[in-house]
């Protein structure tokens, strides 16, 4: 949905978007964002080169010389031209009254040259006197799924977006996007914004935090250009919805590469992590801890305890799962004495164990009816905030692959557990020798979503930044 009267609101509701710039062979630009035309958007190309032309039109765009014969206002524009061009094309969007634009044009302040730094001063001037919402430079753009606005042709369009995702970097913006999709998590909206030399990250978080269709904020951010406005804007984020905050250059090393990546100038990690805490973020370190985080938060109900009850398969993964939530802060309680006899009428204890962790493989084999009896006694035990299964893909997938209706089963059984329960379930599904089978049932995880985790490490870190 619109926030109506936000400044940026145009620009992430577009209904006229421009190409300004794109070259063939591959006119990537608008190839990205033919879905926003399919949609019913009114794309347009303004190339003024002859020989471009005539592939733009084989496209069905229409081709505009200049901007000022462009007929309609131009809500967002995606602009690709040499740097040295700029200038010109931003002072004829500001006077066709365009409200805002990606520069993917790159070479400015962090090339560190003298030259590239004229040219984004005299940028972030123009937009300034202007009002101009200006992405960039040096940046992919928008990201709006919703409306077919894309900045890679593998994004997927999708009318589900849940997360909203700010990035200072252009490919942890994509990678990110594309990663989440495979996990059954798609984007609300998305900016890439680089150099961020008039628009900041504190101007899109505040947009996001105002927004109905984001339920959780990620984003990647090297460095804020107004301390106190993002400390302000990222408090009240988190007060509305979850903020996940992935920082990067956090060694002495990483903050030189930020500097050369996007012009950010370093800030202190021990002041990061204190802002951080007091405003109450989620802090990751990488795309695989932001991505599980997101699953968390999306797919799984917050944790009221630290007691865990750990489901395995085998004796000695029993044990690996109990160290894996132990060292992530979780404690591994003795079940009440009512649960132990209800597990005791049945429970095979040959091999297996009742105990928790539960050593379970024995018990189930296969059986839904067994899984879901141990799955309600152990829920309505008091001393249990939360549960974790593992899934082995070592034992399971021989039969799963043979009986896809298993496979089908178990996890709408699972579905049916977290649908009752008032505790957070996670399921842990390492890859083991089925790599690229266990890639291949993913989409049936996605459509139940059902929150499933490739280590127990990482299923016991998401579910620790959710407490």
């Amino acid at each position: 949905m619109a926030v109506p009267g936000h400044r940026l609101d145009r620009m992430f509701n577009p209904e006229v978007v421009a190409v300004i710039g794109d070259k063939g062979p591959a006119y990537m630009w608008l190839h990205n964002n033919m879905p926003f035309k399919e949609r019913g958007g009114r794309l347009y190309s303004v190339q003024l080169d002859e020989k471009e032309i005539p592939g733009i039109e084989a496209l069905g765009v229409t081709n505009y010389r200049s901007l000022a014969e462009v007929p309609e206002t131009i809500d967002y524009a995606l602009v690709a031209v040499p740097r040295q061009v700029s200038p010109y094309v931003l002072k004829d969007l500001i006077a066709a009254n365009a409200n805002g634009a990606g520069f993917f044009t790159s070479g400015f302040a962090e090339t560190g040259e003298e030259l590239g730094i004229q040219l984004q001063d005299q940028l972030q001037q123009m937009a300034r006197e202007a009002n101009f919402n200006l992405v960039g430079p040096n940046c992919m753009g928008l990201y709006l799924p919703k409306a077919g606005v894309r900045f890679s042709t593998d994004a997927p369009v999708a009318d589900d977006g849940r997360i909203g995702f700010l990035s200072q970097s252009g490919t942890h913006g994509i990678m990110f996007s594309l990663v989440a999709a495979a996990h059954g998590m798609n984007i609300s909206r998305c900016a890439s914004f680089g150099n961020a030399i008039v628009l900041d990250v504190s101007d899109y978080l505040e947009y996001l935090a105002l927004d109905d269709e984001t339920e959780v904020i990620g984003m990647y951010v090297e460095g804020v250009k107004d301390g106190r406005k993002f400390f302000d804007t990222l408090r009240e984020a988190c007060k509305r919805k979850p903020v996940v905050v992935w920082k990067g250059g956090q060694t002495e090393a990483g903050a030189r590469a930020t500097m050369s990546h996007t012009g950010s100038l370093a800030t202190g990690q021990a002041v990061w992590d204190g802002m951080m805490r007091q405003c109450g973020a989620i802090t990751t370190n990488n795309l695989d801890e932001t991505i599980d985080t997101m699953k968390a938060l999306l797919m799984t109900k917050r944790p009221q305890g630290p007691g865990m009850a750990l489901l395995a398969q085998t004796g000695g993964q029993s044990v690996s799962i109990t160290d894996a939530f132990a060292k992530a802060g979780f404690t591994v309680p003795r079940l009440t004495d009512d649960s132990y006899n209800q597990l005791g009428e049945f429970f095979n204890i040959v091999g297996g164990s009742y105990q928790n962790p539960l050593d379970m493989a024995g018990t189930i084999q296969g059986k839904l009816e067994t899984l879901d009896r141990i799955l309600r006694i152990v829920d309505a035990d008091p001393n249990v905030d939360g549960m974790a299964m593992e899934l082995s893909a070592m034992f399971a997938a021989r039969q799963w692959k043979k009986d896809p209706a298993s496979l089908d089963g178990m996890l709408d059984a699972l579905r049916a557990h977290m649908d009752r329960s008032q505790k957070p379930f996670v399921a842990v599904l390492h890859p083991a020798h089925e790599a690229e089978y266990v890639a291949s049932i993913q989409p049936k995880f996605n459509e139940r979503q059902v929150p499933v985790f490739q280590s127990f490490e990482r299923a016991a870190a998401a579910l620790a930044r959710l407490r």
